[in-house]
């Protein structure tokens, strides 16, 4: 794969500001739980595709969380991190279930998304069981797809299942590619618990963990 080099490792990392990048769009308010939703242009698109067909089958798709740049992802590691007690290795291990390093999200790409809920019941209700059923029948078909599946013998490490959180492809696949070849543990720093990057080996065992055939 090539084609990487086309992004910054400032993108890759989250150190931007999507409001004002010229790729990103702010997510029509009919699509998002509020009007401060960003992605990238081509990203947008594509889900607008999709939401609109899942409507003309009854269900709604909404964005709950979108593009997170360094700072917002730094907000939510450090409330999280501060909650919790013990060594900084057992509270970064404990907020990686399901929230990531600041500088390690794909959610700073401005290629995925988490819809309707990040509450794993509501997946569970009969709502949620009809839209996550109609997402993995059809997300395919615009694009889409869940990095972070159950563990199994393809998927033994990183974030636990996440129903809620989609990725488009065609992009993120790139970044993926560029993130691996251009990051390094130099490149994340800068808040509570950034010392234990390395040992948790979040690269690999975090961003890079998700399906071998998504890679």
């Amino acid at each position: 794969m090539i084609g990487y080099c086309q992004y910054t490792k400032e993108e890759l990392l989250g150190r931007f500001d999507p409001e004002t990048h010229p790729d990103f769009v702010r997510i029509k308010t009919e699509f998002a739980s509020h009007s401060n939703h960003y992605l990238r242009r081509e990203v947008a698109e594509a889900f607008y595709k999709m939401a609109e067909a899942a409507q003309k089958d009854g269900l709604s798709l909404t964005i709950v969380s979108s593009t997170r740049n360094y700072t917002r992802q730094k907000t939510i590691w450090e409330n999280k991190y501060h909650k919790f007690s013990g060594t900084a290795f057992d509270r970064a291990h404990r907020i990686l279930q399901y929230s990531s390093m600041p500088g390690t999200s794909r959610h700073h790409w401005g290629t995925d998304f988490d819809l309707n809920s990040v509450d794993p019941e509501y997946f569970n209700t009969p709502t949620g069981q009809r839209v996550y059923k109609w997402l993995r029948d059809n997300a395919w078909k615009y694009g889409f797809f869940q990095p972070y599946t159950p563990f199994d013998e393809t998927r033994s490490s990183g974030y636990f299942e996440e129903k809620w959180h989609w990725s488009y492809k065609p992009l993120a696949d790139l970044f993926l590619w560029a993130y691996r070849m251009m990051v390094s543990y130099e490149d994340i720093y800068g808040f509570a618990g950034a010392e234990t990057a390395k040992s948790l080996n979040v690269i690999d065992n975090y961003v890079l963990s998700i399906l071998p055939d998504e890679r």
